[in-house]
This record gives C-alpha cells, structure tokens and sequence, in this order.
C-alpha cells in the first residue's frame, strides 16, 4: 500500500479512486494555496511515494530533495511549467499530467472570450447596470461581425485545433497559424494555412488566439515589439500560459489604442495583475477558468488518479511526460 499526498482540494472521484486501490491517501482538503515552506515541511516528514499536485506547486530541486521516497508526481494539470522537468529526470522521478481533459472546454472558454470582447459584452452589461441605458441607439456599443475576418492560431495542439474548427465551421472565420510543427489534420477540416513566419500571423489576423506552452522560448513571446506588428483593430485572446505575454507591454498597448482589445484567462504574476489592466475598459479578465467545468475537471481528477495507480500497479503511466 503506496502512500500518496493530496496537495489540494480537487473532485473527490480522484482521492476516492486512489483509496478504493487501497493506497494511503492524505488530503489537503483545503482550497487554499499550499505555499511552499509549508508543501516542503509537509513532503520533507511524509515518507510519500507519490504526489499528486496542483499548477499553483512548484515542483522544484528543493521538493525532489525534500521527498527522496516520492518516486511520481502527478500533476493536475495539463501543463507542467510548474515542474522542473530535467531534474526530475536525473532523479528518475516520473512526472505526469492530464493531457485531453480540457480541450473542449478551454476552447469554449476561448470562443466565450472571443464573443464578449468581441460584441462588447461586458461594456455593455456595465452600462446597463449603471444606469446609463435609456433605450436603443443605433450608435451604442458598436462591435464588430466575425464572419470572414481571420483569426491566427498561435499553437495548433488540440485545443487551438478545436478553437480553429468551432471558429471556421461556426463562425465562418478564415483560420491561419503557426507552429513548430503543421497540423495537416487542422488544415484538411478548417483549410486553415500554415504560416511559417509567427511575424505574418500577427500582421494578418484580425484575431489572435495563444495556445502554446509555456517554455523558455515562449515566455513573452507577444511583446513590445510583436503587438507593434497586429492590425490598430486587432484583438488578442489568451487562454494558455500568462507569461506568454508581456502583461506590461500589453497594458501600453491597449492604452495606446496599438491592438483594439484583449482577453485574458491567465496571467503573468497569478493572481497579481500588471498595474492598470483592470481598469482598462476594452480587456476581458477572467480567473483561469478556463478548464472550469464539472465534465472537465472530475475527468481530470480521474486521468491524475489514473497516472497514479497505473505507476503503482508496475504499469506505465498512460501520460507520463518525456523528454
């Protein structure tokens, strides 16, 4: 019987599985953030063979040092930029994650934030809400039709693919993207067209949509000088990582009027903003909800129980992270 550490409040289906296997779980059952002088005391007198652990636990050198036994840390989460991937290698402690659950939904969640920013839809919700409505007016909160404009994908892994499709079949939007690597699957349902150059994809599109991983290469990957690059009537949508944009940067950017809007789920200090971006009237903030469903995240507190019983069972983890 493995023992295994709970680093936070989840669904109960994935605690439940874990016990049902007979292992020993303990359960921070707490929504709170575990900072990490407590998760290090916690790890460093458990003796745990595996961990199950959250986007908010950095998962570091100091960790791996602290919790020699702990052999698996699953993460709850699709990414895994809060784990240091080479150093769990060298240590041979397998790292997983929970690739597919959220597909669907963040890209809802995207569309969601396409439409609001969009039509204006939190402008208008204000106006109303304030009191300043006093009937129709044919020059009131003027948006824009999304039909035929372009949207560049940036990142066409699964869920840029499916923000693609819901976008060209239900939108009839023109789809462009770049990537490291062409998604042919994406071209053939969208006729979406590969651009090797990231530079055109932001000149072109009238809507750009991140969905890349946050690695060295693609921390601040919008900056200054890319923003500088999108339509004055440009909107930018970010549903991945924060720290793929310079949130800085970003807030001159919509104050100058250089890209018309923005949407953000994530950003670069969580959950410190970039001063001045709440107060801005043409950005969308919501709180890294994007995967924020019942079907998504019960299946994601499944797919990391899963990682965990299959490790323990002698068996390869169905989304162990190589590298």
């Amino acid at each position: 019987m493995e023992k295994i550490f709970v680093t936070h409040k989840i669904p109960e289906i994935g605690v439940k599985m874990l016990k049902d296997k007979g292992h020993d779980v303990e359960w921070r059952n707490k929504s709170e953030l575990l900072p990490k002088t407590e998760l290090l005391k916690i790890l460093g007198a458990g003796n745990y063979d595996g961990v199950l652990c959250l986007l908010t636990d950095r998962i570091d050198i100091e960790v791996f040092t602290a919790t020699p036994t702990t052999k698996i840390f699953a993460n709850y989460a699709v990414g895994f930029d809060n784990i240091d991937i080479v150093e769990a290698k060298k240590r041979g402690v397998v790292i997983t994650n929970t690739p597919g659950a959220s597909t669907e939904s963040v890209a809802e969640h995207t569309l969601a934030l396409l439409l609001t920013l969009t039509r204006r839809v939190v402008e208008g919700d204000t106006f109303v809400r304030n009191g300043k409505y006093q009937g129709w007016d044919p020059m009131l909160l003027w948006g824009v039709d999304l039909l035929g404009k372009t949207l560049g994908i940036l990142g066409a892994g699964r869920i840029g693919a499916e923000v693609a499709k819901k976008s060209a079949r239900g939108f009839g939007m023109k789809i462009i993207y770049h990537d490291i690597v062409r998604n042919e699957k994406m071209e053939k349902e969208t006729d979406a067209n590969f651009l090797l150059s990231l530079n055109e994809v932001l000149k072109q599109a009238d809507v750009i949509s991140l969905h890349v991983p946050l690695l060295p290469e693609t921390k601040h990957l919008i900056n200054a000088e890319r923003l500088a690059l999108m339509k004055e009537t440009a909107y930018l949508i970010n549903t991945s990582r924060g720290s793929v944009i310079d949130e800085v940067a970003l807030v001159n950017a919509l104050k100058k009027g250089i890209i018309r809007g923005a949407a953000l789920d994530v950003f670069e200090n969580e959950p410190v903003l970039a001063e001045g971006l709440k107060n801005l009237p043409n950005v969308v903030l919501t709180p890294h909800i994007a995967s924020a469903t019942a079907e998504t995240r019960n299946d994601m507190a499944k797919k990391a129980a899963e990682n965990l019983i299959a490790f323990f069972d002698g068996r390869n983890p169905p989304n162990k992270i190589s590298i």
